[in-house]
């Protein structure tokens, strides 16, 4: 039997809905993940650039998976619920039924992703006016935000324009279906809609574009009701969701969060005590986390808002309350990885020899590079092999959609060590990617001294040392490798009224597994390894000027 002790835990869900996959989990008070699910999504891509997804498709998966998590849990335990998902777009009528974001008329696919970049155009017409608004996102505007897609939509597939009801973002959407109330979180809305914490909507900017009849019906269609991230929305989950999810009627369910945002709440509030770090008994505000999955996102707060050129924000409490947020990011990293790799000649040797040892193709690379190294560190193998990774564009600091990937050094060797040398080579322009963005940061005013690192990349040895190594900071990892889902848990706590703030929850679930301390004795490498990063872009914009001369 078990003990009383045992029978008053309490628990909360977190639900993360992610480019490929759905996943949740049941996190206790403590921040420890009891249980795990997870599920795949389906994703189309109808022609270059194009990503579309089912919202059908992703709440039958946060269903599926939220059963599973809870199965054989005492409901009456059960205390809050929080969601994340990517920033990608869902649109409906007035009915809440599903309306086509393409040209075929599919209306299941009525969800434009985050990563979708068919409103090249569009982004560039809003970044032309020069919009007040503009300076809130590093002073350009991201392809991967909402008014660039809603403009897309109302150029291209009027019959949909006219029929929409509502546009959410993702996350806002999965707490409408929770509660049946359309509120916006602060997070989207700050993040992706242009909307501001002191001065709303911005009636202006939406007339500049074009989209002036969102304005006429004071921006129902895109939220007039904004709560904070880990506010208790409306009565709680409603009976229909609550049959679908598995759950009690009426449990808290918390304005929600973008995924990488969730990641960061999961980890930048953690207790660093006794591990020597720089950041202890320094404000949060010294910390980045950086939330590294399909693509890669750096979060920084301050007390006062920093505006950093070609990086998002400063957004007022839309990850921590009360405190300005900076968002860095590199649109493909996990994707330009397996890109890279899963392309190579020699992939389907590696496969085999990866399955041949029951080893993950990631840890056979590691382990093949320990293996050719010889008496030099891993690292110093590309020596002569450099690659710029902007394979999908630049999202910070540059905020170039049209730069392309580039890599020097290539040979006609085609074996597994050269698989191996452009699998490492890849992992270190990653990481002197996020140099730069940290370089960027400080540059505008952030004092950084620490990275705390979470999502799928994470769990990759190598990447990690090579984030420390090249930017000469310590890398915390936290104890709980699925910090996202953490944080996702965090905002449902909070709206059950069992924390007082986020800050409560943050530092009480939030905890540190592992401290990867960078190679000072590298320095001199990596920083020639920079130099030359940095000719690379140079040398691509230089080419590109003589072309189109």
């Amino acid at each position: 039997m078990p003990s009383e002790q045992q029978t008053a835990v309490k628990y909360y869900i977190g639900v993360d809905v992610g480019s490929a996959s759905v996943r949740a989990a049941l996190v206790d008070g403590a921040g420890t993940v009891v249980a795990h699910a997870e599920q795949p999504i389906q994703v189309w891509e109808p022609q270059p650039d194009h990503y579309e997804q089912s919202s059908a498709d992703i709440w039958a998966a946060c269903c599926s998976v939220t059963k599973e998590v809870v199965r054989g849990v005492d409901a009456s335990q059960i205390r809050g619920l929080g969601f994340d998902a990517t920033c990608s777009l869902v649109v409906v009528d007035k009915q809440f039924q599903p309306l086509a974001v393409n040209s075929e008329g599919q209306s299941h696919r009525n969800v434009i992703m985050w990563m979708d970049h068919r409103a090249a155009s569009q982004v560039k017409r809003i970044n032309a006016t020069q919009h007040r608004v503009l300076s809130y996102v590093g002073g350009a505007m991201s392809v991967e935000m909402q008014p660039p897609k809603l403009l897309w939509i109302k150029e291209n597939l009027p019959e949909s324009w006219e029929k929409v009801g509502y546009f959410f973002d993702l996350p806002d959407f999965l707490s409408w279906k929770a509660t049946g109330v359309t509120a916006r979180s602060l997070c989207t809305v700050v993040c992706k809609w242009t909307y501001t914490s002191d001065r709303g909507w911005d009636d202006s900017f939406w007339k500049m574009i074009g989209l002036e009849d969102l304005v006429k019906d004071k921006y129902e269609k895109i939220g007039n009701h904004v709560l904070s991230p880990g506010e208790a929305v409306g009565k709680g989950l409603t009976a229909g969701a609550a049959q679908e999810l598995g759950l009690p009627e009426g449990i808290a369910v918390a304005a929600s969060l973008i995924d990488a945002h969730a990641g960061g709440l999961g980890v930048i509030g953690a207790d660093v005590k006794g591990h020597n770090l720089p950041c202890e008994n320094q404000p949060i505000t010294s910390r980045v986390a950086m939330i590294c999955g399909t693509s890669s996102c750096h979060m920084g707060v301050s007390e006062t808002p920093i505006f950093v050129p070609g990086v998002w924000g400063p957004y007022f409490s839309a990850m921590v309350p009360g405190l300005w947020l900076n968002e860095g990011g590199q649109s493909a990293t996990g994707k330009l990885i397996d890109h890279v790799v899963r392309g190579h000649v020699a992939f389907p040797e590696l496969e085999a020899k990866a399955e041949a040892s029951a080893h993950s193709i990631y840890t056979y690379l590691n382990s093949h590079l320990d293996l050719i190294k010889k008496s030099l560190p891993v690292g110093f193998l590309t020596v002569d092999l450099h690659v710029w990774p902007d394979f999908h564009g630049n999202r910070s600091p540059l905020t170039d959609l049209t730069l392309k990937g580039m890599v020097v050094g290539l040979t006609l060797s085609r074996g597994l060590d050269e698989l191996a040398l452009i699998y490492l080579a890849t992992i270190q322009a990653i990481a002197l990617g996020t140099r730069h963005i940290l370089e960027a940061m400080q540059a505008a005013g952030h004092e950084i001294t620490t990275l705390f690192l979470c999502g799928g990349l994470s769990k990759n040895p190598l990447f990690v040392q090579m984030h420390a190594d090249i930017t000469g900071k310590p890398v915390v990892l936290s104890k709980e490798v699925e910090s996202v889902l953490v944080g996702a848990a965090i905002l449902g706590a909070c709206a059950s009224g069992d924390f007082a703030s986020i800050q409560e929850a943050m530092a009480k679930m939030g905890k540190i597994g592992k401290v990867v301390q960078p190679n000072h004795e590298h320095k001199r490498f990596y920083d020639k390894k920079y130099k030359v990063f940095l000719k690379l872009v140079e040398h691509q914009r230089e080419y590109r000027s003589i072309m189109n001369s």
